[in-house]
């Protein structure tokens, strides 16, 4: 073997190439957009973990196995409360900070992060402007289409479920707008159920409003940093901003689960 070539923590991780991933568009350049730049390449990291940590979930779920399902689970879980505390880092950057290198942003904007999109695809959340955001980048308003076939987490779970033996439907996609999936009467009816005499299913059922949760409280967090460092101001690319990322708010993507809350 030649040594000269054997792998290292350099060349495994492309620590070079990584490294050489963060340009500066500002000029003169301003100190606090390399950080900037570089919170915002790992939150990509993150959702390409997520991503590939929901192809697995699904798969999981799908095929009924309770315990790895719920371990996938707790991995988002634990990359969400990530995403999250990394917001912090963000507001260590004052508005005249971030306003010193922001016109150099043009048009690239947050709200044009295709993997995040993906991610609320599968979680069941359509809207056609996000589509044609992408129009220009076909490739990119591809994979969005593409994931608009794939199952959502509800579908999957709703598999595992049936296979577990319970007589819930899985539900029918009928909103282009907004979350896919209407709430079921019928269907709530049996999470009652399942949450009173199964205690495995009931498990995956709170990790599901877990990750509801978190997802919103990520959301909350996001439109509260925009908030103070840009106020009313419209977003970069022509975004509302902070008000659209209100209209986000408080949008569960699981409404079954949280329904039944009233009914213990």
């Amino acid at each position: 073997m030649d040594q000269s070539k054997s792998l290292t923590y350099t060349s495994y991780l492309k620590v070079k190439e990584l490294l050489d991933l963060q340009h500066p568009e500002s000029d003169p350049e301003e100190h606090d957009e390399m950080l900037f730049i570089i919170i915002h390449q790992v939150y990509e990291l993150w959702f390409k973990q997520i991503l590939h940590e929901f192809d697995k979930l699904r798969e999981e779920l799908e095929a009924g196995e309770t315990w790895s399902s719920a371990k996938t689970m707790r991995r988002v879980l634990t990359i969400l409360k990530t995403m999250v505390s990394q917001i912090d880092i963000l507001e260590t950057m004052t508005p005249l900070e971030f306003n010193s290198f922001r016109g150099f942003l043009q048009n690239a904007s947050g709200f044009q992060s295709v993997q995040f999109r993906e991610m609320e695809i599968i979680c069941g959340m359509r809207s056609q402007h996000i589509i044609d955001v992408h129009e220009s980048q076909p490739e990119l308003q591809q994979n969005l289409l593409d994931r608009e076939e794939e199952s959502t987490l509800w579908e999957s779970f709703c598999r595992y479920l049936q296979k577990r033996g319970y007589n819930i439907e899985i539900p029918e996609r009928v909103n282009d707008q907004g979350l896919v999936h209407e709430p079921s009467q019928h269907n709530q009816d049996k999470l009652v159920e399942i949450m009173k005499d199964d205690p495995e299913a009931a498990l995956l059922c709170e990790l599901f409003v877990d990750y509801d949760e978190g997802l919103m409280e990520w959301r909350y967090r996001h439109v509260k940093m925009v908030e103070r460092t840009i106020g009313t101001k419209s977003g970069t690319g022509g975004s509302e901003g902070a008000k659209y990322l209100h209209k986000t708010l408080n949008n569960p993507i699981f409404p079954d689960l949280w329904a039944i809350r009233s009914k213990f």
